[in-house]
């Protein structure tokens, strides 16, 4: 039985910088599986945020496949690529991406409002959302009004709160001071594991990979190294 959410065979993607060329990813061949937590480790520029953005359709590989939760994702046009990233796919980001005039509850419900939710039940659904990461005294106030961990909780409320099957996050505890970022990261891999989420998380920190199943490390473009965790 198949259990795989995630493959890629042979993935290149490579641009033109001047008369160089620069293989930002040069034959990866993954596979994850469903409700896994993968940590996608490596220098910068080695390519794992490149990776990031190709299972998330973000960008299209110069060859080979990329398969996300059944759909082939180079063979998409860029409405088929959005609706697919609005359907399976939670971002947490290392920068919160909220949006600043809006209050905690208004960025949370965000994503039901853009599937058209109504008013009243898109509010109801992101404040359970906020108290379930501990921010229910926080629900009225914008991201000015709030620390660096509490914008990141509401950052995870808002990428889960559609329930999707895969979430991507790239660096997400990298603007937190370290007792900050291990609170966030047991809050957010506790929801994830609870409703068998796919977790991928790139990080340089080696102290995120105790959180994950498995560790794939980048080099060049290339797989270099595949780490399961104890």
């Amino acid at each position: 039985m198949n259990n795989s959410i995630i493959s890629t065979h042979e993935l290149k993607k490579y641009y033109t910088v001047g008369e160089n060329t620069v293989k930002a990813l040069d034959g990866v061949n993954i596979t994850i599986n469903k409700g896994e937590f993968i940590c996608i480790a490596g220098r910068s520029g080695s390519g794992k945020s490149t990776l990031l953005n190709m299972l998330a359709g973000l960008e299209l590989p110069t060859s080979g496949t990329v398969q996300v939760a059944g759909k082939r994702l180079e063979r998409m046009n860029e409405k088929e690529r959005i609706r697919f990233r609005r359907d399976d796919i939670g971002f947490v980001f290392q920068s919160y991406n909220l949006m600043p005039q809006y209050t905690a509850l208004e960025n949370v419900a965000l994503p039901l409002a853009i599937r058209g939710a109504p008013l009243k039940l898109r509010n109801e659904i992101a404040e359970a959302m906020l108290v379930r990461v501990g921010l229910k005294e926080h629900i009225h106030h914008k991201p000015g009004e709030l620390s660096g961990g509490q914008q990141q909780r509401v950052g995870i409320a808002r990428a889960v709160i559609t329930r999707p099957p895969i979430v991507l996050a790239d660096e997400p505890t990298g603007n937190l001071d370290t007792g900050t970022s291990g609170e966030t990261m047991e809050l957010l891999t506790g929801l994830f594991r609870e409703r068998g989420t796919t977790f991928i998380l790139v990080s340089h920190d080696p102290g995120m990979r105790k959180y994950t199943d498995r560790t794939i490390t980048f080099s060049d473009g290339r797989i270099s190294n595949t780490l399961a965790e104890e």
